[in-house]
């Protein structure tokens, strides 16, 4: 494929999503430990300043790093503010609330990775099934954030960890029929796997979990595509929507980077295209790098272009063409992706080759 805009969007899968700490460090070791998020795709400290419709209109400085399990699934992009206090959430969070609820982590033997949570006293719930009759579990982490454990088999490169890494969202709407503008029409979840009304069993252990809800989980009919496409993999999106009680917004008075599931990132091609397709939907990007950054945008050790929309209730989707790929920072092994055919997957080699950028913890004495 030549030059020039792509006539349809390419998503390669979810890139990351993103969590607010107060500590970075102390939060990223706890993710390698329980989720094996220990690859190192970048980590900077700048100053985010095209960040401004929420962050008070003021430029503000953050220590970010963008980690990744190569057993496969999306990233996490671990985000601390470094000049202000992050703040929690002005009410506690119930599920159904407006914007991220829970993460969906990807676990090829849910109850080996029950037993290994359990053990660690990080349970919120036994197992137990949902609407399909699908077996999962709920972990909590050090800093309020859930995390739900589902079955998945697809793995990128087998590395004996017990979960892969993100494979998906729960997201508190207040219309899913509305909602489904963006995560069916625009992100391509099209299939509906259930769509039912109810107390559910499964969520009776979790805050707010004894209300009615509609619960519509989706996934998409088309096999992700591009650079990222093997590492990233499938994903899904549950969308829940709380109907006898009034949800509150997770992120109201509050800034982006703040404490919590701040946003969901997709790896995209064609920004133009999307770009496009976006305003024409009534979704139209509330940031956009190539305003400032003509050419690409420079994240450090990554580059590209990025940018953000809103859902009918303000939860953000982040959108990012990768320019840049840091394959081995040590060995200095950049890879250019803006010349290369945008449907065409990276050789698994390339990709594995990340493994040289692992963290590694040292054991206790």
């Amino acid at each position: 494929m030549g030059k020039g805009e792509l006539k349809e969007k390419i998503i390669s899968g979810i890139q990351q999503i993103g969590i607010g700490v107060v500590n970075l460090g102390d939060a990223w070791k706890w993710y390698r430990e329980h989720f094996g998020m220990d690859i190192r795709v970048f980590e900077e400290k700048a100053v985010a300043d095209l960040m401004l419709p929420y962050t008070n209109g003021e430029p503000q400085s953050r220590h970010a790093a963008l980690a990744v399990n190569l057993q496969g699934g999306g990233g996490f992009e671990i985000w601390q503010y470094t000049e202000r206090t992050p703040e929690p959430p002005k009410t506690k969070l119930n599920i159904g609330d407006l914007g991220i609820n829970i993460a969906k982590i990807k676990s090829d033997n849910v109850r080996k990775s029950y037993e290994f949570f359990k053990e660690k006293n990080l349970i919120k719930n036994g197992i137990s099934v949902d609407p399909a009759g699908e077996e999962h579990f709920f972990v909590k982490d050090p800093y309020n954030n859930l995390f739900q454990i589902v079955k998945d088999n697809s793995k990128f490169r087998d590395e004996k960890k017990l979960t892969g890494a993100t494979f998906g969202a729960w997201i508190g709407v207040s219309d899913i029929d509305k909602a489904r503008k963006l995560y069916s029409g625009i992100l391509g979840y099209d299939i509906v796997v259930y769509d039912e009304v109810g107390k559910f069993e499964d969520l009776k252990d979790l805050p707010g979990g004894n209300h009615t809800f509609r619960r519509v989980r989706l996934k998409h009919s088309k096999s992700v595509m591009g650079a990222f496409s093997r590492l990233f993999g499938p994903s899904q999106i549950e969308l829940i929507e709380v109907k006898d009680r009034e949800p509150n917004k997770i992120y109201e008075g509050r800034q982006w980077g703040d404490l919590g599931f701040i946003h969901l990132c997709y790896d995209i091609m064609g920004m133009d295209t999307l770009r496009k397709e976006c305003e024409s939907k009534g979704f139209p990007f509330t940031v956009d790098s190539t305003h400032k950054h003509n050419e690409t945008f420079d994240m450090g050790e990554a580059a590209g272009h990025f940018s953000y929309v809103e859902d009918p209730d303000g939860t953000l989707i982040e959108f990012v063409e990768t320019h840049k790929l840091p394959v081995s920072q040590k060995l200095g092994w950049y890879i250019n992706l803006k010349k290369r055919d945008p449907e065409k997957p990276l050789a698994n080699w390339i990709l594995k080759s990340l493994k040289y950028n692992r963290i590694k913890d040292s054991k206790p004495s």
